[in-house]
């Protein structure tokens, strides 16, 4: 299968592309690294430099000829689209159309989506599914659904097959630990160097983390089932800040009294989701416990960091 991953450098695109080549695909890779890194980039891939707002995308997909389009790229902070609507909304939907209109005109089959379970807002039920009503309480959220509609869009009248994948709060080696979108990355990192990290709010909000290579493989299986429908990507367990930041401290080796700090614009106070349809129709369910996860994440993190920082953090 021939298949282009955008944002393919980031965090979750550059674990989509790992696996699409250990499963033998042919995968090229896009970024214009405003988040991404060239540490990502699998050198078994074919890489384009360029910007999803580009006007020359199209030539991109033109000459790749991708069968499947993985879209990950995207602005992915709650913070900067309450701060920067405007930008929000460039990057988030323009840059989707862009993609969407080189897809058409190049002949992909099928666009799968890194859609948002923010795209439900303070939920009115739990756990989240499919079903409920869509009620985005910040510009990212708002950006995330409206790309759904889009995608709705040019599935009935231009032909183009769509699977979007509403993701829960994924977590892995390879998250940007600068921004509030990776709390267990941030976590690790502060508390190897021996920072004091910050939690918001009480730290009794809830959320549903899932591991990143439980969600490329979800994007994986997307590329030949579930045409046309939405899913929410998650674990089905809801886990507290608070408990998140004890199994972090657990896997570093120390225990530090956080700070506190106000509740962040846009902060939601419990979500997770119930991830049965996923299972149904795409064949998927989370397979790393979270416990797992973040042991693995907190490696990785050791490995990054120079051994010297770590040392002065837990010696």
């Amino acid at each position: 299968m021939r298949t282009l991953v955008t944002g393919g450098a980031g965090f979750i695109g550059s674990h989509i592309v790992d696996l699409l080549i250990a499963e033998g695909h042919d995968v090229a890779v896009i970024d214009n690294f405003a988040t991404g890194k060239r540490t990502n980039l699998n050198r078994r891939a074919r890489f384009y430099e360029i910007d999803i707002l580009s006007p020359s995308l199209r030539q991109v997909f033109a000459a790749v000829e991708p069968e499947v389009v993985f879209h990950q790229a995207a602005q992915m902070s709650v913070k900067v689209s309450t701060d920067d609507p405007l930008y929000d909304a460039r990057v988030n939907v323009m840059g989707l159309v862009n993609v969407l209109e080189a897809c058409v005109e190049t002949g992909v089959r099928k666009i799968i989506f890194a859609s948002s379970g923010a795209t439900y807002g303070n939920p009115i039920y739990l756990p989240i599914d499919e079903n409920h009503p869509q009620r985005p309480e910040s510009p990212y959220g708002i950006t995330k659904m409206v790309a759904e509609h889009y995608l709705r869009y040019y599935a009935r009248d231009r032909g183009l097959a769509f699977t979007a994948l509403r993701y829960g709060n994924v977590y892995g080696p390879r998250q940007d630990a600068y921004g509030e979108a990776g709390v267990v990355a941030i976590f690790a990192r502060q508390l190897l160097t021996g920072q004091i990290p910050t939690i918001h709010w009480d730290g009794e909000q809830v959320r549903d983390y899932v591991y990143v290579t439980d969600v490329a493989r979800a994007n994986l299986l997307a590329a030949t089932a579930g045409d046309g429908c939405c899913y929410c990507i998650g674990t089905g367990i809801g886990t507290t800040v608070n408990r998140l930041y004890d199994l972090i401290c657990a896997a570093v080796g120390v225990r530090v009294t956080p700070r506190q700090a106000p509740r962040r614009p846009g902060d939601l106070r419990t979500a997770y989701f119930d991830n049965a349809r996923a299972a149904r129709d795409l064949g998927w369910e989370p397979l790393v416990p979270l416990a797992e996860g973040i042991r693995i994440t907190v490696e990785a993190c050791r490995r990054e960091l120079a051994p010297d920082a770590i040392e002065a953090a837990v010696g």
